[in-house]
C-alpha cells in the first residue's frame, strides 16, 4: 500500500506533519481527518524511476512556446465557460491537443489533480514553462474564485506580451540579417577572391598597400586554419553570454542600455508596456497593491529597473502612495505617474492603469517607427564602408603600378 505525507491543522490551528498508508490520495485525506487533523497537503514518495520519468517531462515542457502557452490558456478557458470541469476539459487536451507538448501538459496536470493537488499548485511545479506572473495570477484566481476573468486577463496579457516581442524582433530582424550578409560577403571575398589576385599582384613586383595585405593574409590564413572560425564564434558567443549573466557585468550593460538615444527608450517602454499590463491585470484580480507590485517587478529583465521598484515596494509597504513610490524611482513617465495618481484619488485605479498601457504602447509604436527609419541610412552606411573597403583593398594596387608605368 502507498504511504502519503501529509500537512495538517490539529484543532490548535498548529500545523502537522506525518505519514500514512492508503489504497489512493482521496483514502489518505479521510484518513488524516480521522486521525483528528484537517488536511491541507497530501503528497506521495516518488520512487527513483518517477522521478526520473518527472524530470524527463519537466525538460520536455521547457520548451513550451508563448504561442503553445497561449492555446493551452484559451482553451482552458473556452471549455471552463462552457461548463466542463476541469479533469474534462484536461482529458480533452490531452487527446486532441495540436501540439505535443500541450497534451503531455494536459496529462502531467492531470494526474497531479486527480492525485489532490490544486490547479494552482500544480501549475506552480512549473515555475520554468510558466513563470512566476502566470502562477501568481492564477493562484489569486482560484483564491477569489474569479478563474475566468483571470484566465481571459492572462490571455490578453500573453497577447501583449507576444506584441512587444514581435515589434521588437521587427525592429531588429533587418539589422542582424544585413550584418550576417556582409559577413558572408567579406569571408567569400577574402578566402576566394582576394587569393585570385594575389598573383596579379605579385607580378608587379611593387610593395601592396598596407589595406590590400592585411585582406590577403587574412584570407590565407581563413584558409589554411579555418577550424578556427567557428571556435572563434563559438568563444565570442560564449564571451557574450557569460557578461550577460555575470551580475557585474550585467548590472553595467543594463545601464548602458538605458542611456543609448533610442535603444533605451525602446527598453524602457517595453518593460513599462508588461509592468503596467501585469500590475492591471494582478490589482483588478484583487490582489493587494504590494503583492501585485511583487508580480509586476518580476516582468523587469532589467536589473536598474528591478531594483529601483523594489526600492518603491518598500516604501509603499511603509505606507507611501503607490503614485510616489513610483516617483521615487526617477524611471517612469511624469504621464504615467499623473495617471496613477489620478486613479488612485478618483478611486479607478484599474481604468487608470489600462489608458496607461494604451499610452505606453503608443508610444513604443512611435519609438519602434523611429529606429526603422534610422536603422535604413546607417545600413547604407555600413554596407558602404564594406564595399569602400574592399574597393580599396583591390583596386589600389592597380592604381599604383599604373602610377609606377
Amino acid at each position: 500500500m502507498p504511504v502519503y505525507n501529509y500537512v495538517g491543522l490539529n484543532k490548535k490551528g498548529e500545523v502537522v506533519r506525518g505519514k500514512i498508508e492508503a489504497e489512493d490520495p482521496k483514502s489518505a485525506r479521510q484518513g488524516v481527518k480521522e486521525l483528528g487533523y484537517l488536511p491541507t497537503k497530501v503528497t506521495t514518495d516518488e520512487t527513483p524511476t518517477e522521478k526520473k520519468e518527472k524530470a524527463k517531462v519537466s525538460h520536455t515542457l521547457q520548451s513550451l512556446t508563448l504561442k503553445e502557452k497561449m492555446d493551452f490558456t484559451s482553451t482552458f478557458l473556452t471549455l471552463s465557460r462552457a461548463g466542463v470541469p476541469i479533469i474534462e476539459s484536461l482529458i480533452f487536451m490531452e487527446q486532441d491537443a495540436g501540439s505535443r507538448r500541450i497534451r503531455l501538459l494536459a496529462r502531467e496536470i492531470r494526474q497531479q489533480i486527480v492525485a489532490g493537488s490544486t490547479f494552482s499548485d500544480t501549475v506552480a511545479r512549473y515555475p520554468e514553462i510558466f513563470g512566476s506572473v502566470y502562477i501568481g495570477l492564477i493562484k489569486a484566481g482560484e483564491e477569489s474564485g474569479e478563474m475566468e476573468r483571470t484566465l481571459t486577463r492572462l490571455i490578453e496579457l500573453l497577447k501583449k506580451e507576444a506584441d512587444t516581442k514581435g515589434k521588437v524582433f521587427s525592429a531588429l530582424s533587418y539589422p542582424v540579417f544585413v550584418v550576417i550578409l556582409a559577413h558572408v560577403v567579406v569571408l567569400i571575398m577574402l578566402t576566394f577572391v582576394f587569393p585570385v589576385f594575389k598573383e596579379m599582384f605579385d607580378s608587379t613586383g611593387a610593395k601592396l598597400p598596407w589595406i590590400t595585405q592585411v585582406c590577403i593574409d587574412l584570407g590565407e590564413f581563413i584558409k589554411a586554419r579555418w577550424y578556427f572560425l567557428p571556435i572563434i564564434i563559438i568563444t565570442v558567443v560564449w564571451g557574450i553570454m557569460s557578461l550577460l549573466k555575470w551580475e557585474t557585468s550585467r548590472k553595467q550593460i543594463d545601464e548602458l542600455l538605458l542611456s543609448v538615444p533610442l535603444i533605451g527608450d525602446l527598453v524602457k517602454n517595453s518593460a513599462f508596456s508588461n509592468f503596467l499590463s501585469v500590475l492591471q491585470v494582478a490589482y483588478e484580480a484583487g490582489i493587494p497593491v504590494v503583492n501585485c507590485l511583487y508580480l509586476a517587478n518580476m516582468t523587469f529583465s532589467n536589473s536598474k529597473m528591478n531594483s529601483s521598484v523594489q526600492n518603491a515596494i518598500k516604501k509603499v509597504q511603509e505606507g507611501m502612495h503607490l503614485s510616489m513610490a513610483l516617483k521615487t524611482t526617477g524611471i517612469f513617465p511624469q504621464m504615467i505617474l499623473f495617471m496613477i495618481s489620478t486613479g488612485e484619488q478618483s478611486g479607478r485605479l484599474g481604468d487608470l492603469m489600462e489608458q496607461s498601457v494604451k499610452f505606453i504602447d503608443e508610444e513604443l509604436d512611435r519609438i519602434v517607427d523611429a529606429i526603422t527609419k534610422m536603422i535604413e541610412p546607417i545600413m547604407l552606411i555600413f554596407i558602404g564602408g564594406i564595399v569602400c573597403f574592399l574597393a580599396l583593398a583591390l583596386y589600389l594596387p592597380l592604381f599604383q603600378s599604373y602610377s609606377l608605368n
